[in-house]
């Protein structure tokens, strides 16, 4: 059966098979307070149904950037299944900077547009307003290679005796990756167990290396997978090939706030010298008479 399982993954990762998409950490472990503080939880509530109604889900990410967060691109679709480029529930945040769910600390910011990678499972989620006091997490640029440890954070499903659980705190465990394909990695867990495993909710949760002697490097983000807990590989984004486009995207909305910080500048100077003009000749008008 594992073997039938592993064929399977290989075959999705060959041909570009859709899988369901992936479940929560399930047998992981209670990140440490304050640990990752670039990991996300992305609530959406109020996304629309088929039937005309609405439902509140979430989806896990990174800070990338002050103003950005990465996630999957299937956490944003619309009602007939569509990935877009666009918030899609009446109201979607994120939370950043704080490992319990209802803890203080941290930032609620609102999500306000969304870039689609053309590529992959790869989503950006831009912010209202930048996080400046905590460090983003790093992009890699370098594909990993099979059998490196990699971590992942997220805030989805736990499991324990009673079944299925809402994470309570941010949930992390160490895998392996076993297989880089052209647009998706396959990679299993190892650690707290065998099968600690990505859950519902935790798509779109980074998976990064931990240098000895520097800051953690994005390599990938949950994608999709089988039921957890499971043991054996889930399917995760490649986002080393595409960093040129998040790079591109981040840097393109910098220039943009330049620009925006530039236009402000000049229209209050603009304003100024118009009221300065104006008082001068009303004083010259009352010489005059």
């Amino acid at each position: 059966m594992r073997n039938y399982l592993a064929a399977l993954v290989v075959a999705a990762i060959t041909l570009g098979a859709t899988a369901q998409p992936a479940q929560a950490i399930a047998y992981g472990d209670n990140a440490r307070e304050g640990a990752y503080p670039f990991s996300v939880l992305l609530t959406m509530t109020g996304l629309p149904t088929p039937d005309h109604g609405t439902r509140d889900s979430s989806c896990s990410g990174a800070l990338i950037a002050p103003r950005w967060v990465i996630t999957a691109g299937h956490c944003f679709r619309d009602v007939q299944d569509r990935r877009v480029s666009e918030p899609v529930a009446e109201r979607t945040t994120a939370t950043i900077g704080r490992t319990k769910v209802k803890g203080s600390g941290g930032y609620v910011v609102e999500v306000v547009a969304v870039r689609q990678s053309e590529t992959t499972d790869v989503a950006l989620a831009e912010l209202a307003e930048a996080i400046t006091d905590i460090t983003p997490l790093r992009l890699g640029t370098a594909p990993p290679s099979p059998g490196e440890s990699v971590r992942l954070t997220g805030f989805g499903l736990t499991t324990g005796d009673g079944g299925y659980a809402p994470a309570t705190r941010l949930q992390t465990g160490r895998f392996e990756i076993d297989r880089v394909g052209d647009a998706l990695l396959e990679i299993s867990g190892r650690a707290p167990h065998d099968d600690t495993s990505p859950c519902k909710h935790d798509s779109g949760g980074p998976y990064f290396r931990q240098p000895k002697d520097g800051a953690p490097v994005l390599v990938g983000v949950v994608s999709e997978g089988p039921e957890c807990p499971h043991t054996g590989p889930d399917l995760s984004a490649r986002t080393d090939n595409i960093s040129d486009w998040i790079t591109a995207t981040i840097d393109d909305d910098s220039r943009f706030d330049v620009w925006r910080l530039a236009a402000i500048v000049l229209t209050v100077l603009l304003f100024t010298a118009v009221i300065v003009v104006v008082v001068v000749n009303r004083r010259r008008s009352r010489r005059r008479s």
